[in-house]
């Protein structure tokens, strides 16, 4: 009797266990205990490590909540929960390469709550399809050979902006004007709005907007999140005016077809026929805008920042661009030779993005799968890249703290290394342009002034791009009252 109680039992038990296995396989990502996943907690229900994973940024360091973890779990990847979404954090050069040329393999674009409510087109597409749809929108503008024959609306628009800004004034903050610098540019190339009461009300609502794209999206009064949506809302109706306005002006041949991305998305038709609506292109002249000014403006401040601290850095960079402004003659706009002159200036500025990059990093979305140097990744995870696993690490940089922009000369950094722009498929299409307005920045900025801090060790915060918090005030020294 004992053996046939025994050997119910033991079939019990085998029962249980195929039964167990078998559901393990037809749902592996959701029986992840029984597999390799990556080291790390999760922290708090809902919230997971989302406070954590902000307030580093808050509190002047990003890389903190990234490096304290590749020490505790391990320096590949480790795992956590940000923004309601459990989520795999992959470090180094190897994980970036390895991100970047699986994208629409093994990982897909993924963004937060926040932005898909931000962005109500999002929604009716997968984030892929709004991917493929955006990159094939982007018209030829962004390419080097098509973006030469606006280096003179850029000059121009900068004697503008410092004639107005800078120039005849003791101090300034930078952050502002570099803001407004780097908006001017956006409105005037991507939709061709010139009207600077009408800029200026718009770039008010575009800080808030920022600052809640990445957020825990808490709908409240006070929240950033709540600030974003407001802003979203007025500056989406204000384009949608515009585009109004551009299809009559197209319709009478009061517009070209050629002359900006808004007109471009407006005439440029899918596989099937059919042309965005007014809202969908009101979103994407969005996000454009917002890439297309936000990131830059964060640049120009840091390089201002770092030239008033590196005098030896500021000399180099000046004497380059006196070269280029001597050799034009009176009233003569730069043109892309000067741009390629630049070398040094360019080096500065790529060290500074190395130190600060104005892009954090970014999310993707497992759609199948994967092991990872040993770990396994379920599909559905997050998965978040950080340029400071690469930026600010001895492994790849050297005394990562010093600036130092000869890690620029030659070939430069070892490949998937340095990426302030991303990288494989998903690289900011904007890089070329971004380029240029800063190198306009850097050679009207030193051409005119020499300048100080005037709070010397200004904390930096991180909101979602990293910013001086106080905005950088500086003192301007003319260079004619500074001999």
């Amino acid at each position: 009797m004992e053996h046939f109680y025994l050997t119910l039992l033991l079939l019990f038990v085998s029962s249980i266990t195929l039964f167990l296995f078998g559901m393990f396989y037809k749902h592996k990502s959701q029986y992840t205990c029984f597999v390799n996943l990556p080291p790390g907690k999760t922290g708090l229900p809902f919230l997971g490590e989302s406070l954590e994973f902000l307030s580093t940024g808050w509190k002047g360091h990003p890389e903190k909540f990234v490096f304290d973890r590749m020490s505790k779990f391990s320096s590949d990847v480790f795992r956590t929960n940000i923004l309601g979404q459990p989520t795999a954090v992959l470090c180094g050069a190897a994980a970036n390469k390895f991100l970047f040329s699986n994208e629409n393999k093994l990982v897909v674009s993924w963004w937060p709550d926040s932005v898909n409510k931000l962005f109500p087109s999002s929604l009716q597409t997968s984030s892929k399809q709004e991917a493929v749809k955006m990159r094939k929108m982007l018209p030829q503008f962004l390419k080097p050979e098509a973006l030469q024959r606006y280096i003179g609306i850029m000059d121009t628009i900068a004697q503008r902006h410092f004639a107005s800004g800078w120039e005849n004034k003791d101090k300034v903050v930078v952050f502002p004007l570099a803001k407004s610098y780097t908006f001017w540019l956006a409105c005037r190339l991507f939709v061709s709005l010139e009207d600077p009461v009408r800029i200026a009300k718009l770039a008010d609502y575009f800080y808030p907007l920022a600052s809640g794209i990445i957020s825990i999206p808490i709908d409240l009064p006070g929240t950033p999140f709540r600030r974003a949506i407001k802003a979203s809302k007025f500056i989406r109706k204000e384009l949608v005016e515009i585009i109004k306005q551009r299809k009559v002006d197209l319709a009478q041949g009061m517009a070209s077809a050629t002359q900006d991305i808004l007109s471009h998305m407006l005439l440029t038709s899918d596989e099937d026929g059919q042309f965005m609506n007014e809202m969908d292109v009101a979103d994407k002249i969005l996000g454009l805008l917002i890439g297309g000014h936000d990131t830059a403006s964060a640049a120009c401040t840091f390089i201002v920042k770092y030239l008033a601290e590196l005098p030896d850095i500021y000399e180099a960079v000046h004497k380059e661009q006196m070269e280029i402004a001597e050799s034009k003659a009176p009233g003569e706009l730069l043109n892309w030779n000067d741009i390629q002159k630049m070398k040094y200036s360019w080096n500065v500025a790529s060290e500074v993005m190395r130190l600060n990059p104005p892009l954090q990093g970014a999310f993707r979305e497992a759609i199948n799968e994967f092991m990872f140097k040993g770990f396994y990744i379920p599909k559905g995870w997050k998965l978040y890249w950080n340029a400071n696993s690469t930026h600010r690490n001895h492994k790849y940089f050297p005394e990562p703290e010093k600036f130092d922009p000869s890690r620029f000369e030659g070939n430069g950094p070892v490949p998937y290394t340095y990426v302030p722009f991303g990288g494989g498929p998903r690289m900011c299409p904007g890089k070329e342009y971004a380029r240029l307005e800063i190198l306009v920045f850097m050679h009207n900025l030193v051409k005119r002034f020499k300048f100080q801090k005037l709070i010397p060790d200004e904390k930096i915060i991180v909101d979602p791009m990293p910013i001086p918090e106080k905005g950088l005030p500086v003192l301007l020294l003319p260079h004619a009252s500074s001999i």
